[in-house]
């Protein structure tokens, strides 16, 4: 296909509506697939296991709703609307539950007929210039667009009975928010999830505070997109109702219970209290997976979820676990208990008498008298102790505390910080390069001086932020210093790897418009395709997606750029790669048009590809990934302990093997990239 075949069909895919874009952009993909004969597969159907396939729908049925959801699709557009989440959120929700065959009983259709009955009936009311269910009480479902991908994703409140907060002649008091993360449900696509929310509460009740279930992306554990989903949701809730940042609660089971073990750890001062209920808490127990099972560098990526590692960040906040006696998934609370020990706590832990894979009613009660306590009190506003665990520098932060830098990567790295009624805090640190400290207005300043690590710091007066640096990062004891280390290629806050971690913020999928003369167009056209198919089945949402010549200053600005294809055939490949980085550093790999360096070895391009993540040399601040979506694949998805990072940060395949339901390929060479972003033996496989 050529450029200008190419450049007409992305053209076209722009111009219709979102409803059928997803299948023009396969359709795109699959004519660009070059007819290689030397290739020795074509592109494999890989066997979808979230969501499960559903009943085959009546043909004339699924019209008659399409041409509903683009009637009311056109209308919303025409009064361009602020509110449009609320209704697009149930448009798409009716039209993934379609595409995807998520409909598994006969009588399921009529969820359809009425999601798309109120989808109408909220238009009908926007373009009245009214949103009466922003102004009723009990069980609403409410949409917001998620900054990773732009998608609408639906989230459910249960607001109090007293309608205060509705009046808009007064202000409203603030109220506590509960945020309740639901239980893995592999048929609970969108479509099942509203419906849920607008029938039922929900497993908790709290009188006099608002409910929020967060979507979370369906069934991906609250990790990459879900996580960040459950964060945004918060911020909607805070942003359109009376709701006091300073006292969130948060609650969930079994799969919400895992991920509330892992939002409490890595997010813990978003949250006044949080109570864990079942699920897991890492991997390798809960898998019994024994050593030499699975590669090491995948036992280094476990550190990211695996919440043991970040036990310290949980003394900071109320926990309060809970398990049913007779339920196998106790373990993850037996295994936090030790964790607490190891660190010197101890985890409350209740425990439903006679329960398996349930709550006890009276634990239950139990478990929201306790968080109401906690949220009654609400956060103090200069505690005097602060305590900071990280393995990964995505959470890097506690309180006025952030490190910005490791010693050694994806290794405990701890700042613990206590202040005496009178005297300068007292901060002893592990494994830590440079950190920040924020003056905040809410809180009382932090110096004149601090003491760290037994080494008296003076800072610097009406400083907002101030940055110390360790001198001495060999391992010896510290010698900090006022100072920064911005200006260098440094692997940092948002700018750590492993190539999972571009999936977490705004991303701009970036396909090729040229082709190239090897027969790795193929494996580009295949796995994209896949990316993408799997982006909006599992994440449930469409990407953002541009041609490479399609691509502005302001895209890079904005975005992570997640790039398909080679230098030859992707030209924002080619412009990167061809770019110096900060301080005109260059890259640790090459790709030249016969071979592909990576360190000291080289591989011919007739036969690899590269998957990379790396600081865009086109804007440093922002990701560069290069032929990757997340890494953990469909085989994964039989467990969401399962759905965590399974590469680092580059990979290079041996594209004669196709891809499989577990990797891209054969792995023929991967690694990480070490504290500076350059090529290091002692972290490549």
């Amino acid at each position: 296909m050529t450029t200008n075949q190419t450049h007409f069909a992305y053209q076209t895919v722009s111009k219709i509506s979102w409803s059928i874009a997803f299948s023009a952009i396969v359709i795109l993909l699959l004519v660009t697939k070059l007819a290689n004969s030397q290739t020795p597969w074509e592109c494999q159907t890989i066997e979808r296991h979230l969501p499960p396939v559903g009943l085959e729908l009546d043909a004339a049925q699924v019209k008659a709703w399409r041409t509903n959801i683009e009637e009311i699709s056109m209308k919303l557009k025409e009064i361009d609307s602020p509110w449009e989440a609320d209704v697009n959120c149930l448009l798409k929700a009716c039209e993934y539950a379609i595409r995807y065959q998520e409909i598994y009983r006969a009588e399921d259709t009529k969820k359809i007929d009425r999601v798309l009955k109120l989808a109408r009936d909220r238009l009908s009311d926007l373009q009245q210039g009214r949103k009466p269910w922003n102004e009723n009480t009990g069980r609403q479902v409410r949409g917001y667009r998620s900054s990773v991908d732009g998608s609408v994703q639906p989230i459910g409140l249960v607001l109090p009975p007293t309608n205060s907060f509705a009046q808009n002649d007064k202000t409203p008091p603030k109220m506590p928010l509960y945020v309740w993360l639901h239980g893995r449900g592999d048929k609970t696509t969108d479509l099942h999830f509203i419906v849920e929310r607008l029938d039922k509460d929900g497993q908790i009740a709290v009188p006099n505070a608002i409910v929020l279930h967060p979507f979370g992306r369906q069934c991906v554990g609250y990790k990459s997109a879900g996580e960040t989903d459950v964060m945004e949701a918060i911020d909607f809730a805070v942003a359109n109702y009376p709701v006091d940042p300073r006292r969130i609660v948060l609650m969930g089971f079994s799969m919400g219970g895992a991920g509330a073990w892992h939002l409490a750890a890595h997010y813990t001062d978003r949250f006044i209290a949080a109570s864990p209920g079942a699920g897991f808490a890492e991997t390798a127990q809960y898998q019994n997976i024994r050593p030499g099972q699975v590669p090491s560098y995948e036992q280094m990526l476990w550190s990211i979820y695996d919440v043991p590692g970040y036990t310290r960040n949980l003394f900071n906040i109320p926990v309060v676990a809970y398990s049913g006696e007779l339920d196998k998934q106790i373990q993850a609370a037996r295994v936090m208990e030790s964790a607490f020990e190891s660190a010197g706590d101890r985890l409350t832990h209740l425990i439903g008498p006679g329960m398996e894979h349930k709550y006890h009613p009276d634990t239950l009660r139990e478990i929201l008298n306790r968080m109401s306590q906690f949220a009654d009190q609400g956060r103090p506003h200069s505690p005097s102790e602060l305590f900071l665990e990280t393995k990964h520098l995505r959470y890097s932060s506690q309180g006025w505390l952030t490190v910005t830098g490791q010693q050694t990567l994806y290794a405990s790295t701890t700042i613990h910080a206590r202040r005496e009624a009178t005297g300068p805090w007292k901060l002893e640190t592990q494994n830590v390069s440079s950190f920040t400290i924020e003056n905040r207005p809410s809180s009382e300043p932090i110096g004149p001086k601090l003491e760290i690590d037994s080494q008296l710091i003076v800072l610097p007066q009406n400083m907002k932020s101030i940055s110390l640096v360790n001198n001495e990062p060999t391992g010896n004891k510290p010698q900090w210093s006022l100072g920064s280390r911005e200006n260098q290629l440094l692997k940092r806050p948002g700018l750590y790897g492993p190539i999972d971690d571009a999936f977490l913020d705004p991303f701009l999928v970036v396909l090729p418009s040229r082709t190239s003369q090897s027969q790795n167009d193929n494996w580009v056209t295949c796995e994209s395709r896949n990316f993408l198919e799997r982006w909006e089945s599992l994440f449930r949402g469409a990407p953002r997606i541009k041609l490479d010549h399609e691509v502005t200053e302001d895209d890079l600005s904005r975005y992570h750029i997640i790039a398909w294809g080679t230098p030859e055939s992707n030209l924002v490949i080619r412009r990167a790669l061809s770019t110096p980085t900060v301080q005109r550093q260059k890259l640790p790999f090459s790709w030249q048009a016969d071979s592909i360096i990576m360190g000291p070895q080289e591989f011919a391009c007739d036969q690899h590809i590269l998957l990379a993540i790396y600081p865009n040399p086109l804007n440093p601040t922002k990701y560069l990934v290069l032929n990757s979506g997340p890494t953990f694949r469909q085989a994964h998805d039989r467990t969401n302990s399962l759905q965590n990072p399974h590469l680092p940060d580059w990979v290079v395949i041996d594209t004669h093997e196709p891809p499989s339901a577990e990797t891209p390929g054969k792995i023929v060479h991967t690694g990480f990239f070490d504290a500076q972003w350059q090529f290091s033996k002692p972290l490549t496989w």
